[in-house]
């Protein structure tokens, strides 16, 4: 049973990986070192997340000549932040990641999202209101630079994050090295079907951040649906004799979605990738299908004045206000 997607360059990259957003600096490194311990082979990272410093500790404590692994053995990602998608900006953002990181080349550079925020070193520059100062850079322009990075051998693949359906034409339009990979939040309640069938008819692969429902973040909604108290994966759980969160992430990897769990907590990294010993059957990946509703727990909220309020909403390449 293949537990790894193939690129369109032809290179593999593992279906689960390690989630770092909210991996807090002290944790992370652990974190990390007990993932590669424990079988994984894709470690997901940002510049935004705040902690790839310390990531690439245990990078460097695990990976290399006369160490457990060889570089070659594990798949980087990393993504590109909304301050610096101004071509200038984008191989020095790289340049400063791999450095962090402590690594030659990454597997993988996303933009991690489709509108930019004022050029300068603030990650969430802000009016006194709380609005956010957005730039009107298009990201076809930042496109052209990632494809640069490429070229110099800097980066293996390039790819996009939270990009909709149309706005992925638009950079497959032009782009003489195209995406590799779509990273997208999803889960049963946010199936992605449509823009996963839209991903393969073009050659890309989906990753799914927030696979377990992100119940962790800062702005949960009390009343939202809690994705691991759902009653139809906890009997197929119960029938495999497995948890709630290995079902999940074997729906998703056995249709050949990358999903990328975070945890700090090592028997919960060790679980996360114990999950290609089972296979799902054709009506229980359907069951599990049918609870797609749509909800979507990752819409970044903002204070201005008072309010909370979708963050980069009024922006031109906000992404959620197409159907996918």
């Amino acid at each position: 049973m293949s537990n790894f997607a193939v690129l369109s360059t032809g290179r593999k990259m593992p279906l689960i990986g390690l989630g770092t957003w909210k991996s807090e600096p002290g944790q992370v490194k652990q974190a990390v070192i007990w993932a590669l311990k424990n079988g994984y082979r894709h470690i997901d990272c940002a510049s935004s997340y705040g902690n790839e410093v310390e990531i690439g500790d245990a990078l460097q404590e695990m990976l290399g000549p006369g160490k457990s692994l060889r570089r070659e053995d594990v798949f980087i990602t990393s993504k590109l932040w909304n301050n610096r998608h101004h071509p200038d900006d984008v191989e020095p953002s790289l340049l400063k990641t791999l450095k962090d990181l402590k690594l030659e080349y990454l597997d993988l550079y996303l933009i991690h999202w489709p509108y930019a925020f004022q050029r300068g070193d603030v990650e969430f520059p802000k009016k006194e209101d709380g609005m956010l100062l957005y730039d009107d850079t298009d990201y076809k322009e930042t496109w052209a630079a990632m494809e640069k990075l490429v070229e110099k051998g800097l980066v293996h693949s390039i790819g996009l994050s939270n990009f909709n359906s149309r706005q992925i034409d638009d950079v497959l339009s032009f782009a003489s090295i195209k995406p590799t990979v779509l990273q997208v939040e999803g889960h049963p309640y946010l199936a992605q079907v449509e823009l996963l069938a839209h991903c393969r008819e073009r050659g890309l692969v989906m990753t799914a951040y927030s696979p377990l429902g992100s119940a962790d973040r800062s702005w949960k909604d009390p009343e939202e649906p809690v994705l691991l108290q759902e009653p139809v994966i906890a009997a197929i759980a119960e029938k495999y004799k497995k948890s709630v969160a290995q079902i999940i992430l074997r729906w998703q990897t056995q249709r050949g979605v990358v999903t990328i769990p975070k945890s700090v907590t090592e028997s919960r990294i060790q679980e996360n990738i114990q999950i290609f010993d089972l296979k799902l059957e054709a009506d229980e990946m359907e069951r599990i299908m049918a609870l797609n509703r749509g909800w979507r727990y990752i819409v970044p909220m903002i204070e201005v004045n008072g309010k909370h309020v979708p963050r980069a909403a009024g922006h031109q390449f906000y992404p959620f206000n197409d159907p996918y």
